[in-house]
């Protein structure tokens, strides 16, 4: 067993969890809503440490991000457990599980940086499920791939506390947060979390050097207004600037939310225009064929600077990082080339 970090003792004699918002004061035994936090004579333990139920190489465009070294490929992994309820959920065979009920490996960060290099990935994503319940796991393997020269992704919903939050991503180099909506009640109901600390959190990595990117997964009738979608766009014009890359995603029904169809196209493309209407300058759709909306465009001169077809690049015309067409700088992180891409993804185990 793993010794966790953030968590206190409390008069009574349950330990209170202080990595997340929920605040679970557990008993001896208990385990908190996450499932791999536990009181284990008196102190917190972490299940999921060293544990991964399973690895694959993706393109890095799948997780998504668009602007953090196209192309490339990144070494994902995550354990079990959540620290959100949400109804929708599209992993929640691995985040709605405990980790008995799991098939897993067990990897120090030095196997699976090891894996990462042997695959050809530059970078390591912790995702699958939300990587904050694990953030002594992901620091860990996070120090040992910059230690050996690569690049850290995580992938998150971004309700995470503040001290956690400062520890989590002094060792991060890259991060999409989830934004699920942009009303309290639908965080309240829907995710059984809230939506301020998930702002305070993306408000706190505009100011920060962390390449970040957000994504609105888009719901019928749940969070497809399209006044939300400009209030959305409009807090994040004026909290993050217009170069935060923006994903506008399609929903398809599953777990818990069954009577919802998927999301049309033509939903995800009006999200699109709105934001692009407000002011943001690289907003995206996906889970959709949509080759206009996943292309990359010089915000300058409206050159298509990287044409993508779903997570496959088909062909780039950028300088470096600058347009190849009128030399504007295209924000983001990106290597010497980037050339074009299959997209797909490799199974390594489980997952």
């Amino acid at each position: 067993m793993n010794l966790a970090r953030y968590w206190n003792a409390e008069a009574d004699g349950r330990i209170r969890c202080t990595l997340c918002p929920r605040d679970c004061r557990l008993r001896e035994g208990q385990a908190g809503f996450c499932f791999v936090r536990q009181n284990v004579g008196g102190r917190m333990v972490s299940l999921a440490y060293g544990r991964s139920t399973g690895f694959a190489c993706d393109p890095i465009e799948k997780k998504p991000l668009s602007h953090f070294y196209p192309g490339t490929q990144v070494l994902s992994f995550g354990t079990a457990g959540c620290n959100l309820g949400c109804r929708f959920c599209q992993n929640w065979d691995i985040s709605k599980a405990r980790l008995a009920e799991r098939r897993s490996q067990e990897y120090v960060p030095r196997d699976v940086v090891d894996l990462a290099i042997e695959a050809g990935c530059p970078s390591v994503a912790f995702t699958y499920n939300d990587p904050v319940i694990w953030a002594e796991y992901a620091i860990d393997v996070a120090k040992e791939a910059h230690a050996r020269g690569l690049k850290t992704v995580f992938v998150t919903a971004g309700y995470v506390s503040e001290r956690a939050r400062e520890d989590i991503f002094a060792h991060m180099d890259a991060t999409n947060v989830d934004l699920k909506s942009f009303t309290e009640g639908f965080y309240q109901r829907v995710t059984l979390s809230q939506l301020a600390p998930v702002l305070e959190t993306l408000s706190w990595l505009a100011k920060t050097d962390v390449w970040t990117e957000v994504t609105n997964l888009v719901i019928p009738g749940l969070n497809d207004d399209p006044g939300e979608t400009r209030a959305l766009t409009e807090w994040m014009l004026e909290h993050m600037g217009p170069d935060v890359p923006l994903h506008f995603t399609a929903f398809h029904p599953d777990f818990k939310m069954l009577d919802r169809p998927p999301t049309p196209p033509a939903t995800l493309s009006r999200a699109r225009d709105i934001a692009r209407e407000v002011g943001l300058h690289h907003v995206y759709t996906g889970n959709v064929h949509d080759p206009a909306g996943q292309t990359t465009s010089c915000p300058s001169c409206g050159t298509p600077l990287i044409e993508r077809d779903w997570h496959a690049i088909r062909s780039c015309r950028l300088d470096g990082d600058r347009c190849g067409q009128c030399g504007t700088r295209l924000a983001g992180r990106f290597g010497p080339h980037v050339v074009p891409t299959g997209g797909r993804r490799t199974y390594l185990g489980l997952v």
